[in-house]
């Protein structure tokens, strides 16, 4: 009786336990499958907080007409504060008119003081960053102003009230320029220094002139002769011609004049001709002269870019094209040559007037059929054009912060809203060449800061991926062929006693610290190497033939005595002839570099062979992160040459294949979806790298395979650049653009080596 009741009880505990074992299943199931969906959340979550935060790059700028001003009073010139609150319109008789941008209703006025009969003809600006404006009078005369605008806080803070003036910070009294009764309408001005300096067609002539503070006075008030540029009284002090140069041009035929580069260049515009003058200790020189410079188009008008680098020239057909100088890099002198870099189209009409952006390198301009567009030059995009007017644009003005223009035609006025805040982005900029200003060519740049306030911002991600996979290709040059062969070595001739201590001290190397090592190649590895180049060359030489040679002398001892080896352990007796070996190479490197390289390599590697040479190079970061990267590439790939069943190579072996055939043939194409797989996570852990390559390139964003030189790679970039980026800033959104694109082009990587390794596991499964 007892015998049936014990397998009662035994059934019932195996039942329990079962339902037990089921429970756990359950929990574990559910359990892992959380965490795979965890997992592909939190991917999924980091890729939409990436394309969030880099999608305000690309978006559509919002440029509209907001207010639109009827039976307005003819404006020769116009002006509105940051805030696009208040303007100021200056009529042709002098008379100033602040106003409401809003409404466009008068708030006050006031009238210049200008001789008796005298109105202005034109309205020149400097610089845009100067701020000046210069009013040419019907008698010859120049007045010089300078819009102000006071801001009061509230004390809530919510509110502020934009109080516009006019300063006059070389007098209120009209400069003679002109000394016939002749109607000013072409020159150029530019304060500096020294006071204010004038090209302007006068007298029948082109004449360059300079003007300054009274003698006296500057000597009683002790006031720089600069000073009025930046001190209120700057209007009360008097203001004389103290040098007038003419210059041997054809002044009839003048369209245009102006003054670029801290007046260091001069241009000077006809309807065909652009003529290009060098300003040298004050005495321009004519430099250059283009004929027919827009070929069939004629020149309407010109303006300095922000900058005062390039020059904005409109013509007769529509088109406004950037020009600025070229340094001529074949040139032994130091010659520079203006060149078209690029041209944007308003429409078919001619361009009457162009106003530059106060803090960024766009423009908007104005044709005679009332139509107005902004463009960018660096991305080269057309932001947007409408139609502002039924008549021609007199008069524009970009707010100081860019999100407002003030249009003055002839039948109307209007004011237009513009919210774009990254217009420099473009396809175009971040991944083709673009000609930047200043370069002698177009290039693939990135230099994100700089500064100077007219610092054109250069942000392709060219060369920052370039550098990426540059980087990640000379690690696993140096990587995938020692991980692999060692892998191979371990797994298959290598006796089971040593492998378990030589595979474990291996994949111990990925518990090293990057930083570490990072720190390591830079401070230590860099000028080691620097020091021995020579002896790492013949290291290359020596090594291979060492190996040779101590086979050939194994071969020939007799196989009693090598047997006496313990199998497998034979190559570990390769490490005292190699270790040998590279103390000869770098013993020798000091040697080798007097003999063959004049006893300075990197002299030799710059002038002679004409290879640039870096400390902190390609060749460091290949050692470093290929040492890194050797871990994980072996251990997978061993794992996956281990684990080929031992019925194929056993077979192999019975059938007569020696253990070298068997490997080739046998275990290599079973274990190959397992070694791609292994090369291809090394391949990602090189891409994806930062400390290593941030502290042993020198940062450098270079395009070149020069294994001598650096590179900046997507992930140091971020690193570096982002902690010193302004949030919501171009810059800022750039750098999460960049890890968007390492993100997915890590993506596409793993991607590709999870399909090539199904189609060979597929491929190979069936052995």
């Amino acid at each position: 009786m007892s015998k049936p009741e014990r397998v009662r009880l035994d059934a019932a505990t195996m039942a329990a336990l079962d339902r037990r074992r089921r429970l756990k299943d359950k929990i574990a199931n559910v359990t892992i499958g959380f965490g795979g969906v965890f997992v592909v959340l939190a991917i999924t979550l980091i890729f939409v907080y990436l394309l969030v935060e880099s999608w305000p790059l690309f978006k559509k700028a919002e440029f509209e007409k907001a207010q639109s001003y009827q039976a307005q009073q003819q404006a020769i010139w116009v002006d509105m504060d940051e805030y696009n609150q208040t303007g100021i319109r200056v009529l042709p008789t002098g008379e100033v008119q602040y106003f409401d941008v809003k409404t466009g209703q008068t708030t006050s006025s006031e009238q210049m003081t200008l001789p008796q009969g005298v109105s202005i003809s034109t309205v020149e600006r400097s610089g845009v960053l100067q701020g000046l404006a210069g009013a040419g009078l019907s008698n010859g005369q120049l007045l010089v102003f300078k819009a102000n605008y006071a801001v009061d806080v509230a004390e809530d803070g919510k509110s502020k009230t934009v109080t516009p003036s006019l300063r006059f910070p070389y007098g209120t009294t009209p400069l003679i320029v002109n000394d016939l009764p002749q109607p000013l309408t072409e020159f150029a001005l530019q304060g500096s220094e020294d006071g204010l300096q004038v090209m302007a067609t006068a007298n029948n002539q082109l004449l360059w002139q300079r003007f300054a503070v009274h003698k006296e006075e500057s000597e009683e008030g002790g006031l720089g002769l600069g000073s009025a540029m930046d001190e209120e009284d700057g209007q009360d002090k008097v203001y004389e011609r103290v040098s007038n140069m003419g210059l041997a041009v054809d002044s009839q035929a003048i369209r245009q004049i102006v003054l670029g580069q801290e007046a260091r260049w001069a241009y000077v515009l006809t309807e065909t001709d652009i003529s290009v003058f060098k300003i040298t200790d004050g005495q321009p020189q004519l430099y250059q002269t283009l004929k027919a410079a827009l070929g069939n188009a004629k020149i309407t008008t010109a303006i300095p870019l922000q900058g005062e680098i390039s020059l904005l020239v409109g013509d007769n057909k529509g088109s406004v094209s950037q020009w600025f100088l070229v340094r001529d890099v074949n040139s032994e002198e130091d010659k520079f040559n203006l060149q078209k870099i690029r041209s944007f189209q308003l429409g078919t009409a001619p361009i009457t007037t162009i106003a530059p952006e106060a803090k960024r390198k766009g423009f908007v301009a104005g044709d005679s059929q009332g139509k107005i567009g902004y463009f960018y030059t660096t991305s080269e995009r057309t932001i947007g054009i409408h139609q502002a007017a039924n008549a021609p644009i007199n008069a524009l003005s970009v707010s100081a912060r860019s999100e407002g223009i003030f249009v003055q035609a002839a039948d109307s006025a209007s004011f237009w809203s513009l919210h774009t805040e990254h217009p420099d982005i473009s396809m175009k900029s971040a991944w083709g060449k673009v000609w930047y200003e200043s370069y002698p060519e177009p290039s693939y740049t990135w230099q994100s800061t700089s500064g100077n306030a007219d610092f054109e911002g250069k942000m392709s991600l060219m060369p920052l991926t370039f550098g990426t996979l540059k980087a990640a290709f000379y690690a696993m040059l140096l990587a995938a062929p020692l991980a692999i062969l060692g892998a191979m070595y371990t797994a298959v001739f290598m006796s089971p006693a040593l492998r378990t201590k030589v595979k474990p001290a291996i994949e111990l190397m990925q518990a090293l610290p990057t930083v570490i090592l990072g720190f390591l190649a830079g401070l230590w590895l860099a000028p080691t190497l620097e020091a021995n180049l020579p002896g790492i060359v013949s290291l290359l030489i020596i090594t291979p033939i060492i190996i040779l040679v101590c086979g050939f002398i194994w071969v020939q001892i007799p196989l009693e005595k090598r047997n006496r080896i313990p199998d497998g352990w034979a190559p570990v007796i390769l490490i005292a002839p190699i270790l040998l070996g590279g103390w000869i190479s770098f013993a020798s490197s000091q040697t080798i570099e007097l003999q063959f390289f004049g006893g300075d390599i990197r002299h030799w590697l710059t002038y002679e062979a004409g290879i640039t040479f870096d400390q902190r190079n390609s060749l460091i970061v290949g050692l470093a992160m290929g040492f890194a990267v050797i871990a994980p590439i072996f251990s997978i790939a061993e794992d996956a040459l281990f684990a080929v069943p031992r019925h194929l190579t056993n077979g192999s072996l019975a059938l007569g294949a020696t253990q070298w055939q068997t490997l080739t043939r046998v275990i290599l194409p079973t274990a190959s979806p397992g070694i791609f797989s292994a090369v291809m996570i090394g391949f990602g852990r090189a891409v994806g790298e930062t400390m290593i390559v941030l502290m042993a390139t020198g940062n450098t964003a270079v395009m070149e395979w020069n294994i001598f030189e650096g590179m900046r790679t997507l992930s140091a970039n971020v690193a570096v650049e982002m902690g010193e980026a302004e949030v919501g800033s171009t810059h800022f959104r750039i750098l999460f653009l960049s890890a968007l694109v390492l993100f997915v082009l890590t993506f596409i990587l793993n991607t590709v080596a999870e399909v090539v390794r199904s189609r060979l596991r597929k491929k190979y499964g069936s052995l």
